[in-house]
C-alpha cells in the first residue's frame, strides 16, 4: 500500500457514492405517477439516469429521448432514442437532439408526466437558439465567457436568455403536461434555476443581469443578439416539481468516510470551492507545509477536503483543465514534502477538452520535471498543465464515470 493507491481508492469510492443510478430508482418510487410518462434525460450522466428511469417506470414510460457528451452512451435503452453532441460548447447534433424532444412532448396532455432527468452538460448539450441568435452565436458566447473566468451561475445566465428551451422555456413547452425534474446538481449550492440553465424552473435571472455580466468582464453584445437578450424568462411554471438527488456535498462526505476507513484523519473544508484554480492549488500546497511543519490544523496522518468547481483565466495556448491547473500549481508548492499527495478531479471523468479527469501530484513531482526539463511556470502561464501532467505521469484518467457532481480536491499526508 502507498499514499497513491489510498488516493486512488478515495476517488473511486467517492464517485461511486454518487452514480445516479439509485438515487433516480429512489426518487420515482416515492413520488408515483399517474398517467404515460415520457422521459427526456440531457447531460454528462443522462444515460445512467435514463437507463434507471426506464426499469423504474417500465410499461408506464411510452418514449424517451437522450441527450448526453460524445463518448458517454452506455448502449441501447428500450423505447428511447439516444443522441450524442458537443460538450462545453454546443454544435449542431444538439439542436437537432433538441428540436426532438420538442417535437416528443409538443403534444401532451394534462394526463401525461415528462419525467426530466437533468444533469451537468445539459447546458451545452440540450440547446434551440432563439429567434434571430444562431448557434454559431451562441458557441462563441460560450467561448469568450469559458475563457474570461466567468463562473458557472454567470454563463447559464448568458445561456438562458439566448436559448429557446433554457430558463424554464422547455417546461412552458411541455404544457399542459406536468414536468418532474430529478436533477444531478453540479452547481455550488444547487441552485435549480441554473443547473443546465434552468430548462424546467421558473428563471431568477432578469435582462439587466445580462448587460451587467456582459460588462463585467469587457464583453461586447452584438447588435443583432440585443433583441433575445431583451425577452424576459418565465417566472411561475405551476405544473412543474423538482427534485435534487446528488451534488458535490454528497462527493465530498463519501471521500471523508473513505479517507477515514483508510486511517486518515479527514477534514472537510468547504464544498464551495470557486477560486482561481492555480491559486486553491497554491493555498493547498500551503496547508500541506503548515501541517507537515506545525501538525496544524491537522496531524499526519490525514485528509483535507475540498469541493466545487475552481476557474481557469485562459491566457495561453496550451491544453488543459481547471483540476489539472490546480494539481500542477500545487505540485511546485509541496515538493520535497514526504509521503504527501495532492489530487483534484471531475467527477464526471472529464476536465476541460482533454481525455483526463484531472491530475495528481506528490513531494516528488518537481523531482520529476527537473529530470525531464519541464518548467511548471512555463507551462502554467500556457495554460498547458495536461501536457506537462502527461509527461510526468501525473493525469487522472478515468473515461466517463455515469455522473455529474463538480470536482474533489484532496490533500493526503500520511
Amino acid at each position: 500500500m502507498n499514499i497513491y493507491h489510498d488516493a486512488k481508492q478515495i476517488i473511486d469510492h467517492s464517485i461511486r457514492a454518487v452514480l445516479p443510478d439509485v438515487a433516480v430508482l429512489k426518487a420515482l418510487q416515492s413520488t408515483p405517477l399517474d398517467g404515460p410518462a415520457f422521459v427526456v434525460a440531457i447531460g454528462k450522466a443522462a444515460w445512467r439516469m435514463a437507463h434507471a428511469a426506464g426499469q423504474a417506470l417500465g410499461d408506464q414510460m411510452k418514449a424517451g429521448i437522450v441527450i448526453t457528451k460524445y463518448g458517454h452512451s452506455e448502449g441501447s435503452i428500450p423505447r428511447m432514442d439516444i443522441y450524442e453532441a458537443g460538450h462545453p460548447v454546443p454544435d449542431a447534433n444538439g439542436v437537432v437532439a433538441t428540436r426532438h424532444v420538442l417535437n416528443l412532448v409538443g403534444g401532451l396532455t394534462e394526463r401525461d408526466t415528462v419525467v426530466f432527468l437533468v444533469s451537468g452538460g445539459g447546458s451545452a448539450l440540450f440547446e434551440l437558439p432563439l429567434d434571430g441568435v444562431s448557434l454559431d452565436d451562441i458557441a462563441d458566447t460560450t467561448r469568450q465567457f469559458l475563457a474570461c473566468g466567468a463562473d458557472i451561475v454567470e454563463i447559464n445566465t448568458i445561456r438562458k436568455h439566448l436559448s429557446a428551451v433554457k430558463g424554464g422555456r422547455f417546461a412552458q413547452r411541455c404544457a399542459p403536461a406536468r414536468v418532474l425534474s430529478i436533477v444531478l446538481s453540479d452547481v455550488l449550492g444547487d441552485p435549480l434555476d441554473s443547473i443546465a440553465s434552468g430548462p424546467s424552473y421558473p428563471d431568477s435571472s432578469r435582462c439587466e443581469d445580462v448587460q451587467t455580466i456582459f460588462k463585467r468582464y469587457h464583453l461586447d453584445i452584438a447588435p443583432h443578439m440585443m433583441g433575445a437578450l431583451s425577452q424576459e424568462t418565465p417566472k411561475s411554471l405551476p405544473h412543474t416539481k423538482h427534485m435534487i438527488t446528488g451534488n458535490v456535498r454528497a462527493l465530498c462526505e463519501a471521500a471523508k468516510e473513505k479517507a477515514a476507513s483508510l486511517g486518515y484523519t479527514p477534514m472537510l473544508l468547504t464544498t464551495t470551492l470557486n477560486c482561481e484554480a492555480r491559486e486553491a492549488g497554491l493555498m493547498l500546497a500551503a496547508i500541506a507545509r503548515e501541517i507537515r511543519a506545525s501538525s496544524f490544523p491537522l496531524s499526519a496522518p490525514c485528509a483535507v477536503i475540498l469541493g466545487g468547481e475552481t476557474v481557469v483565466h485562459v491566457r495561453g495556448r496550451g491544453k488543459g483543465g481547471r483540476n489539472q491547473e490546480l494539481a500542477l500549481s500545487a505540485g511546485s508548492g509541496i515538493a520535497g514534502l514526504e509521503d504527501t499527495l495532492i489530487f483534484s478531479v471531475g467527477s464526471d471523468g472529464t476536465d476541460g477538452p482533454t481525455d483526463a479527469a484531472g491530475g495528481i501530484v506528490t513531494g516528488e513531482f518537481m523531482d520529476k520535471c527537473k529530470a525531464c526539463g519541464l518548467s511548471v511556470e512555463a507551462f502554467l502561464a500556457d495554460n498547458d498543465a495536461y501536457t506537462l501532467l502527461n509527461q510526468t505521469d501525473s493525469l487522472i484518467v478515468t473515461g466517463p464515470t455515469g455522473t455529474n457532481v463538480n470536482d474533489l480536491t484532496v490533500l493526503l499526508c500520511r
